[in-house]
C-alpha cells in the first residue's frame, strides 16, 4: 500500500535519538473533549463508541487538533478497551461513570472462554480508521497507533470497569496467579496482533498505555506487567515502508522502574509528571528516548506560567535529541484550547536553541 511521502518526520527521528531541529510535541488525548468541534461531532454521533467504530468519524476526530495546532504527530482516535470489547465482554459507557463491561473475568473457565481474535475481522473498524487517517494526513505528520497493556486491559476485565482499589484483580494476582497469567498471556497475543495490524494499516509508531501498572509492587510489576509488554515489543513488526517503527512504553506512576523499562526493547519511555526528567535521563542514559512530562494541570495557568514550565522541562532534559515533549497524562477536558496552543508553540520556539538548527 503506497502512502504519501512524510513531510515532517521529526517525531520519528527524536524517538530514535537522531538529530532534530527542535523538540517535537504531541499530547495524549489531543483529540478529545476539550475541543468544541469534538463535542459537536460526538453529539451528532450519539455516543462515544459510535465515534470509535465509524472510521470516517474516527478520522475526523483525529484530524481536528491538527487543524488547530502545529503538532508533530497524530494519534489514532480509538479506545484502549477495544480488545476486551471484541472478545465479547460487552463494553458500554454510563454517563459520568466511565467504561463498564456486562461480563467480567474471574475464573479459569472465564479466561478459557475468551476467543482468540482475528484482528482483521474483529477489529476491522480500527484498521480501516488507521488506513483512512494515514491517507487523509497526506504525509503531514506521522501517525501513532496504540493499545492498552495486558495488565491495564485485565484490570477493567476483572473489575468490570474503573476501580479505585483494584480489589478483584489483586485478589486474583495473589490467590490464583495462574488464572491471571493465563489472561495476560491471551491479551499479550491479542495486543501484538492488534498493533501489528495497525502498523500494516499505516501506523508509523505505536504506544503501549500501561495506565495502571503503577498500582503494582516492584516485583509484581515485573512479573504481571513489564514481562508481557516486553513480550509484545519483541513480537512487533520492526520496519514498515522502509522505516523503523518505534515503540513507546508508557506506565503511569512507574518512576521507580525506569531502568527495567529501558531494557524492554522499547525505543522511548513515556514519563508522567511525578518524576524529574533530568533524573530520568540520567538513569536511562542513551538507551531510550524520553517522552513527557508536563503536568496537564499547568494548562489551567496563564500563558506565562505555561511557557515558564515548558522552559524548565526543556532545560532539565538538556541539549541533544531523544526528547518528545508531551503531557504527563492526557489533556484535561475543561482546558482552554488556546492554552494548548501556547504550550505547543512554546515547545517549538524554546527548544530550537537546544538542537543547533540541524
Amino acid at each position: 500500500m503506497a502512502f504519501s511521502e512524510l513531510k515532517n518526520d521529526i517525531f520519528l527521528r527524536a524517538l530514535l535519538k537522531q538529530p532534530v531541529p527542535y523538540t517535537p510535541v504531541w499530547m495524549m488525548r489531543q483529540a478529545g473533549r476539550y475541543l468544541p468541534e469534538y463535542r459537536e461531532l460526538r453529539a451528532k454521533a450519539g455516543d462515544f463508541l459510535t465515534l470509535c467504530k465509524t472510521p470516517e468519524l474516527a478520522c475526523e476526530v483525529t484530524m481536528q487538533p491538527l487543524r488547530r495546532f502545529d503538532l508533530d504527530a497524530a494519534i489514532l482516535f480509538s479506545d484502549i478497551l477495544t480488545i476486551p470489547d471484541a472478545m465479547g465482554l460487552g463494553l458500554y459507557f454510563d454517563v459520568g461513570e466511565g467504561p463498564k463491561f456486562k461480563q467480567v473475568i474471574r475464573s479459569q473457565a472465564d479466561v478459557a472462554a475468551l476467543p482468540a481474535l482475528n484482528i482483521e475481522v474483529d477489529l476491522n473498524y480500527v484498521l480501516a480508521a488507521t488506513q483512512l487517517i494515514r491517507e487523509t494526513l497526506k504525509g503531514q505528520v506521522p501517525l501513532i497507533g496504540f493499545s492498552g497493556s495486558p495488565w491495564t486491559l485485565a484490570t477493567y476485565m476483572v473489575e468490570g470497569g474503573s476501580t479505585k482499589d483494584f480489589r478483584n484483580i489483586k485478589r486474583m494476582l495473589y490467590e490464583t496467579p495462574d488464572v491471571l497469567h493465563a489472561l495476560l498471556e491471551k491479551l499479550a497475543q491479542a495486543v501484538t496482533d492488534y498493533l501489528n495490524g495497525q502498523i500494516r494499516a499505516g501506523a508509523q509508531a505505536v504506544q503501549l498505555f500501561d495506565t495502571w501498572g503503577g498500582v503494582l509492587t516492584p516485583e509484581t510489576y515485573q512479573n504481571f506487567s513489564l514481562h508481557y509488554m516486553t513480550k509484545i515489543i519483541n513480537g512487533l513488526i520492526k520496519e514498515c515502508d522502509g522505516r523503523k517503527v518505534p515503540v513507546i512504553l508508557f506506565t503511569k506512576n512507574a518512576g521507580l522502574w525506569l531502568e527495567s523499562m529501558a531494557h524492554s526493547g522499547a525505543d522511548a519511555l513515556g514519563l508522567d509528571w511525578s518524576i524529574d526528567i533530568a533524573d530520568a535521563r540520567r538513569r536511562v542514559g542513551e538507551r531510550v528516548a524520553l517522552q513527557g512530562n508536563m503536568d496537564p494541570s499547568v494548562l489551567y495557568g496563564d500563558a506565562e506560567k505555561i511557557r515558564m514550565t515548558v522552559k524548565t522541562i526543556l532545560e532539565k532534559y538538556g541539549s541533544g535529541s531523544g526528547h518528545i515533549f508531551n503531557l504527563g497524562h492526557g489533556i484535561s477536558q475543561d482546558v482552554n484550547p488556546a492554552h494548548a496552543k501556547v504550550f505547543i508553540d512554546a515547545v517549538h520556539e524554546l527548544s530550537a536553541s537546544q538542537h543547533g538548527g540541524c
